[in-house]
């Protein structure tokens, strides 16, 4: 569908402002997948991200400065996120040995088992993007780390 059509907006001040607003809005398209995923699991993308990055690092622990600089949503409130895991029991926090200000944190076998349940996303994902082709979606793998520059 074309964005003029879905928020009904005939024209654009150039078409940077259309690709803002696209990205904007189809970001927003996407999270709305997600959401739906994790409706009456009381958990969050943000949520989801971190312990996915938890299984990852498992079963070596990983350090709040780490989770932070590999989200997605580099606004996430970390430590408030991994205060709500470890509440639900998804999640177990250690002080550091080392550094006493700093704490590890390592994925339990609860939020193994919550994300082995989420494992599904991951083939749903490919529906979301059926309307593209393999080389379509490659291609705007490239366009997007260009747009976004070097490091």
């Amino acid at each position: 569908m074309l964005l003029e059509d879905e928020i009904q907006q005939s024209s654009f001040k150039s078409p940077q402002q259309k690709l803002a607003v696209n990205l904007l809005y189809t970001n927003n398209w996407l999270s709305n997948h997600y959401d739906n995923f994790f409706k009456g699991l009381d958990l969050t993308t943000q949520q989801y991200n971190v312990l996915r990055i938890l299984r990852g690092q498992f079963p070596n622990p990983c350090s709040l400065k780490c989770i932070k600089e590999r989200m997605l949503d580099k606004m996430s409130d970390t430590s408030r996120i991994l205060d709500k895991l470890v509440t639900k029991g998804y999640a177990i926090r250690n002080e550091c040995p080392n550094d006493r200000r700093s704490v590890n944190v390592v994925i339990s076998e609860k939020g193994l088992e919550v994300l082995k349940g989420l494992d599904f996303i991951d083939e749903a994902t490919k529906d979301i993007f059926k309307n593209l082709s393999t080389s379509q979606i490659e291609h705007l793998n490239i366009l997007l780390d260009d747009l976004r520059g070097p490091k």
